[in-house]
């Protein structure tokens, strides 16, 4: 043992002296790879990366202590097409001999594959980085303007190349910031009258406040500020060069006095400029073309109309209803001039869906007023869609899909949208095996209409609680679809009716007013062929009491159906054990609610609140919060609808028992930007279906289930839980579900990135019809079953979507006895493989 712990001291050296001496392969005599860069500011050392940033140059990028993409490089020879070629020359009879055996085109092609080979190697890799005085220089320079931008005027910097011996050294920087000098008086100097009252009124939100060091950025930020209110105040021809500082710090003890100009609007006269007072311009006319094309500029117009101060114009016959449009104009007669109200209608405008970009004139007049002009360019009435899909999958060995939709613009005049999609598949399922059947024998087809209208429709009058600054839209949408030979073969009624509206950049709201959704099983029969993890445990429970032979299976569906009638009766046949009935009574339970028939009638209101600035931003958090209950509204109207009652008391509407209950979901995902494009994401949810009054049980559609890429990746999808219960169900699903997620997110090289997590969750079930101690919860005691999973991943960045690939390894797995649980299957035989797309959160 002993001699062989040696032996792998040993190898460990020799492959770290290989590494070593392969790190400089590519350095000439002479240069120096950059190792290391240390920078110290007032000696103290700083591995911010706002001060890396300001460095010109870095040392190769290292994963795991080891500069891996160098390795990479220097695998590549220099010049491998003259290297090749100098190999198929070296003998005589070398190249004439290949030919004879594969021909020139094999010998040619082998060339290329050698050249592409060591191109991609090059490629992928990165040369060593040698150290240049120049970008030394260079650093030095941009570290003294970055800390005399932050008040530090008298700041110093300073570098030294400090050698490794073996071409390999490390810069040092040495930065001396002084004093930061601090603001002191603030003197403004103000031309216009109109200028200098609009800037008093505002003169609190200043970005230059007195006692605080000086700062660039802040004055920079400060100039921008007075631009936009004076430009949003009616000052039309206000831009930031009218603005200028003056910074004074002659014998001022390191303080900064600052004196603020606003000049006088330049305007040339001939061939001399005078500069007169600033004034404030109102809106005196809008129009409005609604058909404009480049064609169409200087012809007449055929058709007009005056509506609530705007003045529409068509060159054909107007085909917008004036109310519509104007509910994406912000510009409004009467009004001073303000940038926000146009930015804010050309957002509005294009968010309608039925005109190109639009375009604004602006017609400027000598009594300070101002015309504008809007020019619409209708898109296309009509347009379709087509997309196909060849796919396959645990339930199929080959499918094919179609789906059509056809798009219509301004479908009622008043830039609605209607979009019909039809969805038709097709596929052959893994499970037909017999020669009579057709090969395609899946098939699934549907229907969805979707209108949308961009305003509240609604019979009451909503602009003063929902103003349209908070872009309201109506979405009303039905769809139907229908599906053979999947699973118990369903046909799908819905109808939603929501409201969307966003009071601000960061909160979005939907209210859905009614969400109806109806669900028939056609083919209840193939349950057990279906769910056969049931099947299974029912089987060998009837082999057990002897209720059939032990050569025998219960019959499907008939006989299964008889042996659960006679396990369940009240009391238990007595050859029965306590777990065998429980058993029995809950595949029972399980199969009639799988197989009945379920109509949801629901209401529901979901905000969300996120903070996330840009696709760029990873520092910030998101809200999410959702209520619905469903079944009230025929609850109440029961007596009034003289609705019947089925066998078990419940009130049914079209022989279907609707279901009652409400459901609550809380989510909050948190990233932390720890820099260097390392980042740390959290994710807490819960969520929680209680059924009452008409249901004691949730439907399966809206419960919850664990497991999956974007959940607890250490479990597949519907295989964890619920609790502690070791269910053996192709789908498990519960009505409470608690998760909790942590991914550390850093970068490899180039596009990929990697990854370490840890998911913490189950599902529960809990005030239902569920009697399972070991599925249900019952109070803090419960949170011992929560499964923790844990792993790491790759990922690859491909600008408009990232590919994911996670592996999860079962920590704390709660089917097993409470002694037993941690790191059992902690290997990757047992491992779970997840691939996605884009981040779990």
């Amino acid at each position: 043992m002993k001699k062989q712990h040696i032996k792998i001291c040993i190898l460990a050296l020799l492959i770290g002296q290989v590494f070593s001496c392969d790190t400089v392969k590519r350095v000439h005599e002479g240069e120096l790879l950059l190792t290391e860069n240390e920078v110290f500011i007032d000696e103290k050392k700083d591995n911010s990366e706002t001060t890396e940033n300001l460095l010109y140059q870095h040392p190769n990028r290292k994963f795991f202590g080891t500069p891996l993409r160098l390795h990479l490089y220097n695998t590549a020879r220099p010049n491998r097409d003259s290297i090749f070629d100098a190999w198929l020359e070296a003998k005589p009879q070398r190249h004439e001999r290949l030919k004879r055996r594969y021909s020139q085109k094999q010998v040619d092609n082998l060339r290329r594959s050698a050249i592409g080979f060591n191109n991609w190697l090059k490629e992928t890799g990165e040369p060593p980085v040698i150290i240049s005085e120049v970008k030394a220089k260079k650093s030095v320079n941009r570290l003294e303007a970055y800390y005399i931008n932050n008040g530090w005027f008298n700041a110093e910097a300073h570098y030294k190349i400090i050698e490794a011996g073996e071409k390999r050294a490390s810069i040092k920087y040495d930065v001396n910031t002084g004093t930061g000098y601090l603001i002191d008086s603030i003197t403004e100097t103000i031309k216009s009258p109109k200028v200098a009252s609009i800037y008093d009124r505002y003169k609190e939100e200043s970005f230059i406040k007195s006692n605080e060091q000086y700062k660039t950025a802040n004055f920079d930020d400060e100039r921008s500020r007075i631009s936009s209110r004076l430009r949003n105040s009616g000052v039309y021809h206000f831009n930031q060069d009218y603005i200028t500082f003056e910074i004074d710090t002659i014998g001022t003890n390191k303080k900064v006095n600052v004196g603020l100009t606003i000049q006088n609007r330049p305007i040339r006269d001939h061939d001399s400029i005078k500069r007169v007072p600033f004034d404030v311009y109102t809106i005196r006319d809008v129009n409005i073309v609604t058909d404009y094309t480049y064609e169409n500029r200087g012809k007449p117009f055929q058709d007009s109309t005056f509506f609530n101060g705007y003045k529409f114009y068509s060159y054909g016959k107007m085909k917008h209803q004036p109310k519509a449009i104007v509910d994406a104009v912000f510009i409004k007669p009467g009004d001073v001039f303000r940038d926000e109200d146009m930015i804010n209608t050309y957002r509005h405008l294009k968010e309608l869906r039925t005109f190109r970009y639009p375009h604004i004139e602006v017609t400027e007049r000598l009594d300070n007023t101002i015309t504008d002009t809007i020019l619409l360019t209708p898109l296309k009435k009509f347009s379709l869609g087509f997309s196909t899909d060849v796919s396959t999958s645990n339930i199929q060995t080959l499918g094919f899909s179609l789906n059509p939709s056809l798009l219509m613009r301004n479908i009622f005049r008043g830039a609605e949208t209607l979009e019909i999609a039809g969805k038709g598949s097709i596929g052959s399922s893994k499970d037909n095996n017999s020669q009579t059947d057709a090969f395609f024998d899946i098939i699934e087809y549907g229907i969805d209409f979707r209108l949308t209208i961009p305003r509240f429709f609604s019979p009451f009058y909503t602009k003063h609680l929902i103003p349209k600054y908070m872009s309201p839209t109506t979405n009303i949408s039905l769809a139907m679809t229908s599906q053979t030979n999947i699973g118990l073969d369903k046909q799908t009624f819905g109808g939603v009716f929501n409201y969307n509206w966003a009071p601000n950049k960061t909160v979005v709201n939907r209210l859905e007013v009614f969400n109806i959704q109806y669900v028939q099983n056609l083919n209840v029969d193939a349950y057990f062929d279906v769910y056969q993890n049931s099947y299974e445990s029912l089987n060998n429970i009837a082999h057990d009491v002897n209720y059939i032979g032990p050569d025998e299976d219960l019959g499907i569906p008939d006989q299964a159906d008889e042996f659960i009638a006679y396990a369940t009766t009240v009391p238990p046949p007595p050859e029965f054990t306590d777990d065998e009935y429980n058993t029995v009574n809950s595949i029972s339970e399980r199969k009639n609610r799988l197989t009945e028939n379920n109509l949801i009638l629901s209401a529901s209101w979901n905000v969300t609140v996120n903070e996330r600035t840009s696709l760029f931003d990873e520092d910030y958090s998101i809200f999410r919060f959702k209520i619905e209950p469903a079944g009230n509204l025929l609850n109440l109207s029961a007596n009034l609808l003289n609705l019947k009652q089925d066998d078990e008391g419940r009130n049914t509407l079209f022989d279907v028992a609707y279901s009652q209950f409400v459901k609550t979901e809380i989510e909050y995902i948190k990233h932390w930007d720890l820099g260097k494009k390392n980042v740390f994401a959290f994710r807490s949810f819960l969520g929680v279906a209680v059924p009452y009054g008409n249901s004691n049980s949730i439907p399966f559609s809206k419960s919850f289930f664990a497991g999956g890429p974007n959940d607890n990746r250490a479990w597949t999808a519907y295989s964890l839980g619920p609790g502690s219960s070791q269910s053996t169900d192709e789908f498990n699903e519960a009505n409470l579900k608690l998760a909790f997620n942590a991914e550390q997110r850093f970068h490899i090289f180039d596009k990929f990135y990697g990854a370490v997590f840890v998911d913490v969750g189950n599902i529960w079930n809990a005030w239902d019809n569920v009697t399972d101690e070991g599925a249900t919860f019952t109070g803090l005691k419960s949170l011992e079953d929560l499964a923790v999973g844990s792993g790491f991943g790759l990922r690859y960045d491909f600008s408009f979507f990232v590919f994911r690939f996670d592996i999860g390894f079962k920590t704390h797995d709660p089917a097993y006895d409470k002694e037993n649980r941690w790191f059992q299957e902690y290997n990757f035989s047992n491992a779970v493989y997840n691939i996605g797309i884009n981040y779990p959160f």
